[in-house]
């Protein structure tokens, strides 16, 4: 199983929203082994991390995946070193001739692509967080919301 988390980069943490993402993680897992994909920007992709790392203290099963809009040389020396050290795995797909500006959204699809359920934080219908959500929705995706839209 893969699920991926997207939301908006101002997200606040509410003790509330760790038991939903717990509460969600718990129902969708159970004890299947499943990969989580972050794309580690932002306030809640740090606070669904930091969800996913307690959840995973409890259930080994689980793989925390970074994936990664850039392979440029300056992006693994500034970026992904500290990384490294967080996730299990980094991923990189294959959306190299993609121009860098393009990128976030172009993995965001990848991602979305290959994800049976996708998490999102999502509250309002601005930026990429909600974007995604839209082509998680039209690709019929499962989707989890932990915020009202």
């Amino acid at each position: 199983m893969i699920i991926s988390f997207f939301g908006h980069s101002n997200f606040r943490c509410a003790e509330e929203y760790k038991k939903k993402i717990i509460d969600f993680l718990n129902f969708a897992i159970k004890d299947e082994p499943t990969q989580i994909y972050f794309g580690g920007y932002g306030d809640f992709d740090e606070f669904a991390y930091l969800c996913c790392k307690e959840y995973r203290k409890n259930h080994p099963n689980i793989t925390l995946v970074f994936v990664t809009p850039y392979i440029t040389v300056d992006y693994q020396k500034n970026h992904l070193r500290g990384i490294q050290t967080k996730y299990d795995e980094i991923i990189y797909p294959e959306i190299e001739r993609v121009p860098l500006k393009y990128a976030i959204s172009y993995r965001n699809r990848w991602m979305v692509d290959r994800s049976d359920a996708v998490v999102f934080g999502v509250s309002h219908k601005l930026g990429g967080a909600y974007k995604t959500y839209e082509y998680a929705k039209s690709k019929g995706k499962y989707i989890y919301n932990v915020l009202n839209l």
